[in-house]
């Protein structure tokens, strides 16, 4: 079974950062593109930041300005860097990636921003 493995999660007050990495094992290929989706609970899950493997990264309204999205093509690896995080912020954040053929989830991190 094909696993991404996620990691950064965690506890942060309001106004820190987190960094989150996703890693999707070379078994994948032709990746269109990767991303995080955030759920909150009792919320739907929502789109927080995706990348095109030939190109740019989107956001977010929410997000914009706050949150950085890059890769590493070669190790088909992603980072969502979360600045001035804000309790809104409060979710699950599920990896993903998208191929010619599939889609796959991360298993989900925590993050928690509160005082």
């Amino acid at each position: 079974q094909v696993q991404l493995v996620e990691s950064g999660g965690g506890s942060v007050q309001p106004g820190g950062s987190l960094r989150l990495t996703c890693a999707a094992p070379e078994s994948i290929y032709a990746i269109n593109n990767m991303g995080w989706y955030r759920q909150a609970p009792g919320e739907q899950r929502d789109l927080v930041a995706s990348i095109a493997w030939g190109g740019g990264a989107q956001y977010a309204d929410s997000v914009k300005g706050r949150f950085t999205m890059s890769r590493d093509g070669a190790k088909n690896t992603v980072y969502l860097q979360m600045n001035s995080l804000k309790p809104e912020d409060t979710a699950v954040y599920y990896c993903y990636v998208d191929t010619v053929a599939r889609h796959y989830w991360g298993q989900g991190t925590q993050v928690t921003v509160s005082a």
